[in-house]
């Protein structure tokens, strides 16, 4: 496969589950911000947007509509819903000739009717036609994709976002313990309430909840799933040859943090939950370095203000 075509795969994956994901996120917190009236709203916003990768001058204060215009309708803005959108879209068209029909009109036409407002009383409206539109773009490749390298690229692009997006949410709920959203929200925000019912069968406490979305094997949105995931998709894009250890700096990377995962107490997890949370954030940005040097070394990755060397 042409460097050029892996590229735009991994990115459609990437951006398509970063939308669901700062979807998801800002959902939670937003509505959080309007129903509780003791919650410090520009401490608040301003923990939200660090999380997200975006620094605002000290100076500035503020508002849920602040954040909104940031990080969900600002097509300039990397981190944007509306950024990521357009950046699926034109990563399907510089691949078109491998992206399916029914999977560019998707998001051509998402691109198309993305909003460039939305108003108090269509915020929740809005997000869950964002969730819906990745939903459909993501079911479309599950549904009718080969098992080849064209589903390779692209589930491993999602993966990679997916483990990020749930360690922001799990950081945003560290930053702001005590007026932050419940485990419950947090649980319904990625629609894990039920699953995570039918696990544990008890009202959500802090390390059941934070072990069910970092550590559980069978729940598709915790990062441990993810990193698997993403290891598998690599070991069938390329096969292992190594004689000793691992040569693929990729894979080494989401080694690593799996071993984190699965051998460190979850009390320790959670006592440290902030900068776990940074490293797992880290170790993503270092696999997405890692994969653009071995499979697309001539490309510059798309900017992201959030992703750190």
């Amino acid at each position: 496969m042409l460097s050029r075509i892996a590229e735009s795969l991994y990115w459609i994956g990437r951006y398509v589950e970063r939308t669901d994901g700062t979807a998801r996120i800002l959902d939670v917190h937003l509505q959080l911000l309007l129903e509780d009236p003791w919650i410090d709203e520009n401490t608040a916003c301003r923990s939200l947007l660090s999380v997200m990768g975006s620094d605002i001058e000290e100076e500035t204060r503020l508002t849920r509509h602040d954040v909104l215009s940031i990080l969900a309708i600002d097509r300039t803005h990397p981190a944007s819903i509306a950024y990521s959108i357009s950046a699926a879209r034109e990563s399907a068209r510089r691949a078109r000739e491998i992206v399916s029909t029914e999977l560019w009109e998707v998001l051509n036409a998402s691109s198309a009717r993305m909003p460039r407002r939305v108003s108090d009383e269509k915020i929740a409206e809005f997000f869950g036609w964002v969730r819906e539109r990745s939903a459909l773009a993501v079911g479309i490749v599950e549904s009718s994709s080969s098992r080849d390298e064209v589903y390779g690229f692209f589930t491993l692009g999602r993966s990679v976002e997916r483990a990020d997006m749930t360690a922001r949410l799990l950081a945003t709920r560290a930053l702001t313990e005590a007026s932050g959203p419940a485990w419950t929200t947090i649980l319904r925000s990625v629609g894990a309430y039920e699953a995570y019912l039918r696990t544990y069968r008890g009202v959500p406490s802090a390390q059941n909840a934070a072990e069910f979305l970092l550590l559980d094997r069978l729940f598709p949105r915790s990062i441990l799933y993810s990193v698997l995931r993403a290891e598998r998709c690599l070991r069938d894009i390329e096969p292992r040859t190594d004689r000793a250890g691992v040569a693929d700096l990729a894979l080494r990377r989401l080694g690593q943090i799996r071993s984190e995962l699965e051998y460190r107490p979850i009390t320790e997890i959670i006592d440290d939950l902030p900068h776990f949370m940074d490293a797992v954030q880290s170790a993503t940005s270092a696999t997405s370095d890692a994969v653009r040097l071995r499979y697309f070394p001539t490309s510059t990755a798309p900017s992201w203000v959030a992703e750190r060397s």
